[in-house]
């Protein structure tokens, strides 16, 4: 008497694999492009914070600091705020003397487009005194990664 084999014919098999690698092919890109979003999200984080103290600063001071805050001990001591610039994901940071612009230079972000390139805060002053930010990026920045403006 003949036994009726178990298991996949090689056209079942080849028919998942063809399944897994299409989601892959889908599914990857998009996970690295959450990633990099997710990595951008803290050096706007930071940023915002030092924004906020800023606002505090001019608000207190009638004025944004004289003075270029060129690295995190700068910003600390004058600002009171810890930035980690130098971090994995911000390469560098400044606050413009006199116009309190903030600009962070991505790094190690896993999009090349990114890395070296600069996010840019810039205030301006509402004829009632609100301050108003707006985001700008550097040239190349893919444009779905800047922040809202």
């Amino acid at each position: 008497m003949l036994e009726k084999q178990k298991g996949f014919t090689l056209i079942e098999l080849l028919v998942v694999i063809a399944i897994i690698g299409i989601l892959a092919a889908i599914a990857v890109p998009m996970y690295r492009m959450q990633l990099c979003k997710a990595r951008i999200t803290e050096v706007t984080y930071s940023m915002g914070n030092v924004a906020a103290v800023l606002a505090t600063y001019h608000h207190d001071n009638a004025a944004w600091p004289p003075n270029a805050l060129s690295d995190a001990v700068g910003i600390r001591n004058t600002l009171g705020i810890s930035v980690p610039i130098g971090s994995k994901y911000i390469q560098a940071g400044q606050v413009a003397g006199g116009t309190g612009v903030i600009t962070f230079i991505c790094a190690n972000t896993g999009n090349p487009d990114v890395d070296g390139n600069s996010l840019t805060l810039s205030p301006s002053t509402a004829s009632e005194g609100a301050i108003i930010w707006s985001w700008t990026a550097g040239a190349g920045f893919p444009g779905f990664l800047i922040p809202h403006r």
